[in-house]
């Protein structure tokens, strides 16, 4: 399984990032979130007040910003670093929420963060999720998986997320976010979310958690045994 690059790409809330984890985990690959690292860009943007419409001042901060992805065996989870820092629950915010998809338009900074995600991929097997990873981070991935989810559905598991994590949440509002977030990730001029062609698509709106991860396992383990 070591050399295999799975991209999972799809709308936020659908489980994306969650299943890969687990995945991850089964397969012995290595994850990376690709969310986390424009969740992180924005965290950076927001705290110095970077101007997004000042393309010089976009560039300027990007060289500033150095993310890390890694797993924390004391917790079992997942951490994301900005600039040595752990900001694992501050990205993950509501405030951050709002403005990732605004960030992550920016053409600048969908460059530097590709070329952030490739670099933590190299040298092992990988599941990455996001939203242009099989169409544009890795459009050679040897697996491509699409999820998706009805939004009702998403907004009351991202609400069941923030509430896990203390923070506040109200469905209506989380559900907004979404469609706004649907909306800008699909209508983007650079690396818009689209489905890959040879992407394989996953329902999860009436899937358990369990289930997901092991359609995604199977697919997977197919892919590698098609190989030998």
């Amino acid at each position: 399984m070591k050399n295999i690059i799975i991209a999972i790409d799809g709308h936020s809330g659908c489980g994306k990032s969650s299943t890969a984890k687990a995945a991850a985990k089964i397969l012995g690959l290595k994850y990376i979130d690709s969310g986390a690292t424009y969740r992180a860009a924005t965290l950076y943007f927001m705290r110095n007040a970077v101007d997004i419409n000042d393309q010089t001042a976009v560039k300027e901060a990007l060289k500033r910003i150095q993310i890390d992805i890694s797993f924390n065996p004391e917790t079992g989870k997942y951490e994301t670093w900005l600039n040595g820092e752990n900001v694992e629950n501050d990205i993950r915010g509501m405030e951050v929420t709002g403005k990732v998809s605004e960030v992550s338009a920016i053409p600048e900074v969908r460059a530097a963060m590709t070329a952030e995600q490739r670099r933590m991929a190299e040298g092992s097997g990988v599941i990455m999720d996001g939203r242009d990873i099989g169409t544009a981070v890795f459009p050679y991935a040897d697996l491509k998986i699409f999820m998706t989810a009805d939004v009702n559905i998403r907004a009351e598991r991202r609400v069941k997320e923030l509430v896990e994590n203390n923070m506040p949440a109200d469905f209506e509002t989380v559900r907004e976010n979404l469609l706004k977030r649907d909306r800008i990730d699909s209508g983007r001029s650079v690396n818009p979310l689209r489905r890959a062609e040879d992407a394989i698509d996953i329902d999860t709106t009436n899937l358990t958690f369990d289930k997901q991860v092991a359609v995604v396992v199977e697919l997977a383990r197919e892919k590698m045994n098609s190989r030998n």
